[in-house]
C-alpha cells in the first residue's frame, strides 16, 4: 500500500486539527499541503512503525514549528478559538492533540517529540491557562467527605471557585438552583441512598451546565438517556484525569465565558 493510501483516511482529521490550531481554513489547509509536499519530496520521513496517524501528525507538527504560512487575517473568533489564542504554542498543541484528536498521553509525547512527563506538564499548563480565561463557580455533588475535599482542592488548583458541596439529591438541586454554577462535578451514589444521576437530570431540566461524572459505577451512565456521559471519570481517579476533564469541559462550553464575566 502506498503512503498516499495509508494516510488518506486520516487527512480529514489532520485538516480539522490544522484549522483549529492555526485559526483559519486557508492557513490550516496550507500547512496540510506543506505536509503532503514534504512527504512527496522525502518519503523516508514517514515513520510508519509509529502508526500511520501518529507518523502523519508528527510530520505536521515538525513543519508547524519550522514553516511560516499562517499569514491570513482572522475574522470573528469563536469562544473556543479565543481560548486557544490565550494558550502558549506548545500547550495549545498538546491540548488539541489530547482533547480534540483523542491521542493518548504517550502518543501526544511521540507526536511532539518529548517525554510523557513533558507532555503532561504541557497539558497541565494548558489547564491553568484555560482556567485564567474561563474561571468559574463549581458545584461538587459527592457524599464522601475525603473525596469531596480532594476534588475541591483540584478545582481550586485550576483557579476555579467551589460554590458548594452537596451530598444528597435534594441538597444538589437546591445548591445549583441558588448558585447557578458554570460546572457540576457529580457522583451518582449519594449519602442518603439518593441518586446523583437523578439530581443531575433534574438540574438539567432548568439550567444548561456542563457535567462531569466522577463515579465508581460508570455502567449506570451507559444507557443512552440524558445526561449522556460526555465527561466521565471512573473511581479511583487520577488527579490529572480530573483536571484535564475540567479544562476540556470549560474550554468548549460557551456558558463558562458568561459565568466568568
Amino acid at each position: 500500500m502506498s503512503i498516499a493510501q495509508e494516510i488518506s483516511p486520516h487527512l480529514p482529521y489532520l485538516r480539522r486539527f490544522a484549522r483549529t490550531l492555526s485559526g483559519t481554513q486557508a492557513s490550516g489547509d496550507a500547512y496540510v499541503m506543506a505536509t503532503l509536499e514534504a512527504l512527496i519530496e522525502a518519503p523516508s520521513i514517514f515513520e510508519k512503525q509509529l502508526g500511520e496517524r501518529i507518523a502523519l501528525y508528527r510530520i505536521f507538527i515538525k513543519l508547524w514549528l519550522s514553516v511560516s504560512v499562517n499569514t491570513e487575517t482572522r475574522g470573528e473568533r469563536s469562544f473556543a478559538e479565543r481560548n486557544l489564542d490565550a494558550l502558549t504554542p506548545q500547550s495549545r498543541q498538546a491540548f488539541l492533540l489530547r482533547t480534540v484528536e483523542g491521542f493518548s498521553l504517550t502518543e501526544v509525547a511521540t507526536i511532539m517529540n518529548c517525554t510523557s512527563a513533558e507532555a503532561m506538564d504541557l497539558l497541565n499548563a494548558a489547564g491553568r491557562e484555560i482556567a485564567e480565561q474561563v474561571a468559574t463557580d463549581v458545584v461538587i455533588i459527592e457524599d464522601e467527605p475525603i473525596i469531596a475535599l480532594d476534588i475541591e482542592t483540584m478545582v481550586q488548583e485550576l483557579g476555579h471557585r467551589v460554590a458548594g458541596i452537596a451530598s444528597t439529591h435534594k441538597e444538589a438541586v437546591a445548591l445549583v438552583t441558588a448558585k447557578r454554577p458554570g460546572l457540576v462535578l457529580a457522583d451518582i451514589q449519594l449519602a442518603d441512598g439518593s441518586s446523583g444521576l437523578d439530581a443531575v437530570n433534574e438540574i438539567l431540566r432548568t439550567i444548561s451546565v456542563p457535567v462531569i461524572f466522577i463515579t465508581a459505577y460508570p455502567e449506570r451512565l451507559l444507557t443512552g438517556d440524558r445526561p449522556e456521559p460526555t465527561f466521565l471519570i471512573t473511581k479511583p481517579f487520577q488527579p490529572d484525569a480530573v483536571k484535564a476533564a475540567i479544562s476540556q469541559a470549560l474550554f468548549f462550553d460557551r456558558r463558562a465565558g458568561q459565568a466568568a464575566a
